[in-house]
C-alpha cells in the first residue's frame, strides 16, 4: 500500500510541475507579445513625434493646400488618441488601432505627393532630412509589426495546442490579434502617368 501511495504522489507531483512549466511558459510567451507591442507603439510614437516638424515645414512654402496639411494634423490627432493596452490585443480592438494608424498613414502619403509639386519645398534642407527620417521610420515601423506578428504566433500557437490549451483556459490565457494587411492591399496600384488634368 505505501508503494502504491508514493507513485500515486509522484505522478501528481509530475502533473503539478508539467503544469507550472506550461504556465510559466505562456507567461513568458506573453511578455514576449507585450515588448513587441510597446516596440510597435514606439514606432509609432516616433512618427507621431516627426509630424509637427514635417508640418511646421511645410507651412512655411506660400501657398500649399491647407487642406492636405489639415487632414495630416487631424489623421494625426485621433490616431494619437487611439490608444491599445497591451492586455486587450484581441482581433477587433487591433483592427480599431490598425485603422487609425493607416488614416495617419494615407494623410501623410497624400502630403509627400502634394509636396512633389513645390519645388521650393523639396529643395528645403529640413524638408528632406524630415522625410527621410519619416521613410526611416515607416520601415522601423514595418520591421515592429513583423517582429509582432510573429510573437503573438508563437504565443497563440502554445495557447491553442493540446495539452497546453487546458492550462491557456484554466490561466485566463486567450489569443492576441495580429496585425493584418488592409483591405485591398494585395491589389497592386495603379500607376499612371499620364498628366490629364
Amino acid at each position: 500500500m505505501n508503494r502504491k501511495l508514493w507513485i500515486a504522489l509522484g505522478v501528481i507531483a509530475l502533473v503539478i510541475f508539467w503544469g507550472v512549466g506550461v504556465r510559466n511558459g505562456l507567461a513568458t510567451s506573453d511578455q514576449e507579445v507585450k515588448g513587441s507591442w510597446a516596440n510597435v507603439q514606439s514606432a509609432y510614437q516616433r512618427r507621431a513625434d516627426l509630424i509637427p516638424n514635417l508640418v511646421k515645414t511645410v507651412q512655411g512654402v506660400a501657398n500649399f493646400e491647407k487642406s492636405t496639411l489639415t487632414d495630416v494634423i487631424q489623421a494625426r490627432a485621433s490616431a494619437t488618441q487611439m490608444k491599445l493596452d497591451a492586455k486587450d490585443l484581441s482581433p477587433e480592438n487591433m483592427q480599431k488601432y490598425q485603422a487609425a494608424q493607416s488614416s495617419l498613414g494615407g494623410a501623410l502619403s497624400r502630403l509627400m505627393v502634394v509636396a512633389e509639386n513645390y519645388p521650393q519645398l523639396k529643395a528645403t534642407e529640413n524638408f528632406s532630412e524630415l522625410q527621410a527620417q519619416l521613410e526611416g521610420t515607416e520601415n522601423r515601423i514595418k520591421e515592429e509589426r513583423d517582429r509582432f506578428n510573429e510573437s503573438v504566433k508563437s504565443y497563440n500557437s502554445k495557447v491553442v495546442t493540446f495539452p497546453n490549451n487546458l492550462i491557456a483556459s484554466f490561466s485566463g490565457f486567450a489569443e492576441k490579434g495580429f496585425f493584418e494587411a488592409e483591405a485591398g492591399a494585395a491589389k497592386a496600384p495603379e500607376v499612371n502617368f499620364d498628366e490629364k488634368k
